[in-house]
């Protein structure tokens, strides 16, 4: 269901006292990111502001993740359960979800196809954050130019290595390549989801 024709009054919220459970969950990578809980004034200031809302059980009051951090989850989708009471929240992170610093509350690291998801994750908030020190902020700092001088390098890169090198010199350098592209769209505020959304469309025709 489309967030944005989302009707909150569908949602049982008698079960849990007035409560349901949200579950966050990575719009690309597809983790899960957190769990908590959401009254309907929360689903609705959720869906107002496109930014995830909880209702704090321990403070009694409305928590928007992030407004401290400023580590927001922005809304992209938003599910319900066969139960109507359960959502399933899909959002992209802008930084990370839990307090402790880690992606998700659950501790988990992304591996295999989900970590480019979650590199492109961490690019962004680095694109946000600006933290001292990273060579991902440099190249945003530098501008257009200088990552479209970097992507345009390493794709020569790429051709050479498999001309020319080894298997792993391949691997390596299209490393190289696909981060760099990660850096140039997050530059041009392209979102990997809309760059998988292209691919699943062309991939309906082959």
């Amino acid at each position: 269901m489309n967030n944005n024709t989302f009707n909150s009054s569908i949602l049982d919220f008698d079960k849990l006292n007035g409560l349901i459970p949200a579950v966050i969950q990575d719009v690309t990578t597809r983790e899960v990111l957190m769990v908590g809980f959401m009254n309907k004034v929360a689903v609705e200031k959720t869906l107002a502001d496109q930014r995830v809302t909880f209702w704090s059980r321990t403070k009694q009051r409305l928590w928007q993740k992030g407004e401290e951090s400023g580590h927001f989850l922005k809304v992209r989708d938003i599910k319900v359960d066969c139960d109507q009471d359960t959502i399933l929240v899909l959002a992209e992170p802008m930084g990370p979800t839990c307090h402790t610093g880690e992606r998700t509350c659950f501790g988990e690291n992304s591996r295999g196809i989900g970590f480019l998801g979650a590199l492109f994750d961490l690019i962004q908030w680095r694109k946000q954050e600006c933290p001292k020190g990273s060579y991902t902020t440099s190249l945003f700092e530098k501008g257009l130019p200088e990552i479209l001088a970097k992507v345009e390098e390493e794709s020569e890169e790429v051709c050479r290595a498999a001309r020319e090198e080894t298997r792993e010199r391949l691997a390596e350098e299209t490393a190289d390549l696909l981060y760099h592209t990660w850096v140039l769209l997050a530059e041009k505020k392209v979102s990997l989801e809309e760059v998988v959304a292209v691919l699943e469309k062309r991939a309906e025709k082959k």
